[in-house]
């Protein structure tokens, strides 16, 4: 396929405000996981919460989009510059040719849980409760749509865990047939109790700082993140960095555990190796998806191991910034992207004993070599699966 070069990024997260800090935390192994103290009753679990979001509202005129999500979004927006790359590109494609593609799995849901609650106790909807600008699938992606001035295609995608990943295909896909002549893709998801509660009910929240691929690995740390990204064919002021491939696939196995077996994982990585026109032994680092609960992991295992040599590199990034839900595709394709620019191969933060059974080359601590080449897994409920592979451009 023909790469999408990527000239601009940002991102937020609890591991830090912007790239830099990102790449910071990375670097110096320090993580933004934190006791959980998030809602009324919290669970007894570590979160990645983004600071000061209750101090940041929404403008008067932006009032119908209240929520943590879109707070979030409005956040990561302002970060690295990335409103001014945004008019650069207005300034070369029409803004009716920029497509937007956001992910989220739980948009505002937020906004709807307070509501209910008020309602409650007063017998009444809250006065400014706003469901469509709110907690509407389409909420984040026509805020941003609105705030960035875009006229093009855009729409939400809402796959749990690959959502943000997903993103990428689509954009390639409306690029490729001329729907479109550049886009803008990311995600944002944010902290609320469905999840929280949801994911205990399931038993997959741990009670400390997520381990992933470690032998005594027992849940998630869930948190929240927003990420975006623009991507351009033929743009001579690229960062050298490009989409070069992408995979996707449906295990249709069963709704919250992946095939185990890895099928679907594994067909996924073969579709993105395939549009890049490179072999397994071309890839220098594989950011896993690596959530840490003991069947994902172990299918995510299964997949590499009968695809990959066991000397690739991998880890999972989740110790920095908790499982971001819908942003983790974005947040992960974001940390490759720094893997290749900065050149270094992130840890597993917080693993201590990879479990010896999955046999893969899990690196516990950061450590500092070129990457030229990186697969970034993103698996979602459902047997969602996304691959996408970044790398060099001029390699």
């Amino acid at each position: 396929m023909d790469p999408l070069q990527i000239t601009a990024y940002t991102t937020v997260s609890a591991a830090g405000d912007g790239r830099e800090a990102l790449q910071s935390a990375l670097l110096e192994g320090k993580g933004g996981l934190q006791p959980n103290d998030f809602g009324h009753a919290p669970l007894d679990t570590w979160i990645g919460r983004v600071a000061d979001l209750e101090n940041r509202p929404l403008d008067e005129g932006d009032r119908q989009f209240e929520c943590r999500n879109n707070r979030l979004a409005l956040m990561t927006l302002q970060q690295d510059g990335f409103l001014t790359a945004v008019e650069s590109l207005k300034s070369r494609v029409d803004p009716t040719r920029i497509g937007l593609f956001l992910g989220t799995s739980t948009s505002g849901i937020l906004s709807t849980e307070q509501a209910y609650l008020k309602l409650r106790k007063s017998g009444r909807w809250p006065a400014g409760y706003h469901f469509k600008g709110s907690h509407d699938l389409f909420s984040a992606t026509q805020f941003v749509r609105q705030k960035l001035g875009l006229k093009g295609p855009a729409f939400s995608i809402s796959t749990a865990c690959s959502s943000s990943a997903k993103v990428f295909c689509d954009a390639h896909r409306f690029i490729s047939t001329g729907l479109c002549d550049a886009a803008i893709v990311g995600g944002v998801d944010s902290l609320c109790l469905t999840t929280l509660f949801g994911f205990n009910s399931l038993e997959l929240v741990s009670g400390q700082p997520c381990r992933p691929f470690d032998q005594n690995r027992d849940g998630i740390s869930i948190g929240e993140a927003a990420g975006f990204m623009i991507l351009e064919k033929n743009n001579t002021t690229d960062s050298g960095v490009a989409l070069l491939g992408y995979g996707e696939s449906s295990d249709a196995y069963h709704i919250s555990t992946p095939r185990p077996d890895g099928a679907g994982a594994r067909l996924a990585m073969e579709q993105a190796l395939n549009r890049a026109e490179l072999t397994v032994d071309e890839i220098d680092y594989i950011n896993l998806h690596g959530t840490a609960t003991p069947s994902n992991d172990r299918a995510e295992a299964n997949s590499i191991n009968r695809l990959f040599p066991s000397s690739t590199p991998c880890s999972s990034t989740k110790g920095w910034t908790g499982h971001t839900l819908g942003a983790a595709g974005i947040t992960e394709s974001i940390i490759a992207c720094l893997a290749i620019e900065a050149g270094f191969i992130p840890g597993t933060l917080n693993t201590q004993s990879p479990d010896p059974t999955l046999g893969l080359n899990i690196q516990r601590s950061t450590k500092t070599e070129p990457v030229t080449r990186v697969l970034s897994n993103s698996f979602g409920f459902g047997g969602s699966n996304c691959s996408l592979l970044f790398g060099r451009t001029s390699c």
